[in-house]
């Protein structure tokens, strides 16, 4: 009898001892498993995608990158996909209004993820809510997709440029191009060594210390004058600085808007030349009629016309004038030469 309760006592203990030590391996599991603890430490969240691209149940869910929850539940919701995930209570105040879920990619093989970001701004998203669906990061395949036609553009660059396409085939393929090109780059070269000899105006700034003098001393001045102007001083730095300038130069402004007014509406000499139709036919009327005249005179017609273009008139024209003023010297010189007054009586 005491044998049998020395076995049952030891067969308790073996049995407690199994029962503590499952305990213990399941604890440590969700411990270190990463979904956050207990069923009681986790709470479940929602997002809405577009595409999942191959997310799966158990997929990890991370928070600023680190992984702090899965994937439980994938369900469409009309033409866009449901996920549900479970993240550790601990997130609570950092998943908010203001953070967003993104689809990620776990490692090179293309596993995805949903990528939350934390965010402080906001109020924690309460159990079973919706987290704000962001873009999307660039996944393994899109990756690869967008390589794939890196590659293709290139050689297809590569193909115009050995069947002399374009300028860079062109270069390769056309020998003229290529003589020009050579010829651009020693004359180029022809140009450094000038500069380099102190040849031009190039090289002598660059090698003759009083053309650089001068060139800092130019400088200097200028930098005064837009000082001196930035100060207000001078007309252009009263038109830059002073209010009263600013005024009048408004008040010209207006003006001119008020006069172009009156001319749109008609008012005034200008403004019926240009909206009165009548006056504007007398002026164009009038402007023929000079043309005409105009015509007349290159055509040699009356007498203006024969004074532009007959050589003899214009001489005898010019030598009656000649012979008159000849002849008012001649009076102003001795006037009793052509006073001859008779006086008789009877």
């Amino acid at each position: 009898m005491p044998r049998t309760r020395s076995l049952a006592w030891a067969e308790l203990k073996i049995g407690l001892v199994s029962v503590v030590a499952l305990a213990l391996a399941a604890a440590l599991i969700f411990l270190l498993s990463g979904e956050g603890g207990f069923s009681w430490q986790r709470y479940s969240l929602k997002a809405v995608f577009g595409n999942i691209s191959g997310l799966n149940e158990g997929s990890p869910v991370r928070v600023a990158g680190v992984e702090v929850g899965s994937v439980t539940a994938i369900n469409f919701l009309g033409d866009r996909v449901e996920v549900t995930f479970q993240l550790a209570e601990r997130m609570r105040p950092r998943v908010t209004t203001g953070s967003t879920a993104s689809l990620g990619s776990v490692s090179l093989l293309g596993e995805s993820s949903v990528d939350i970001s934390a965010s402080a701004r906001g109020t924690p998203i309460p159990e079973w809510g919706y987290v704000r669906s962001g873009p999307a990061a660039g996944s393994l395949t899109q990756v690869t997709t967008k390589a794939t036609e890196g590659i293709q553009e290139l050689t297809t660059l590569l193909q115009d440029m050995r069947s002399g396409r374009g300028t860079v085939g062109r270069l390769f393929t056309d020998e003229t191009l290529y003589r020009e090109m050579n010829a651009l780059v020693m004359a180029a070269e022809n140009v450094v060594q000038n500069v380099n000899r102190g040849r031009g105006t190039l090289g002598r700034l660059a090698n003759d210390p009083a053309a650089a003098e001068t060139l800092e001393r130019s400088l200097g001045n200028f930098e005064t004058i837009t000082a001196r102007i930035r100060s207000g001083e001078g007309s252009l730095g009263k038109f830059l600085t002073d209010d009263a300038m600013a005024r009048s130069l408004t008040s010209t402004t207006s003006n001119l808007d008020a006069i172009t007014g009156r001319i749109s509406r008609g008012e005034g000499t200008a403004g019926k030349l240009v909206s009165d139709r009548q006056l504007y036919d007398r002026l164009n009327s009038m402007s023929e009629r000079l043309d005409k005249v105009m015509a007349g005179l290159q055509d040699g017609q009356g007498t203006a016309g024969q004074l532009l273009h007959d050589r003899q008139l214009y001489e005898n024209m010019n030598g009656a004038v000649g012979e008159l003023r000849q002849l008012v010297r001649d009076i102003r010189a001795n006037p009793r030469k052509f006073l001859n007054v008779r006086v008789s009586l009877f």
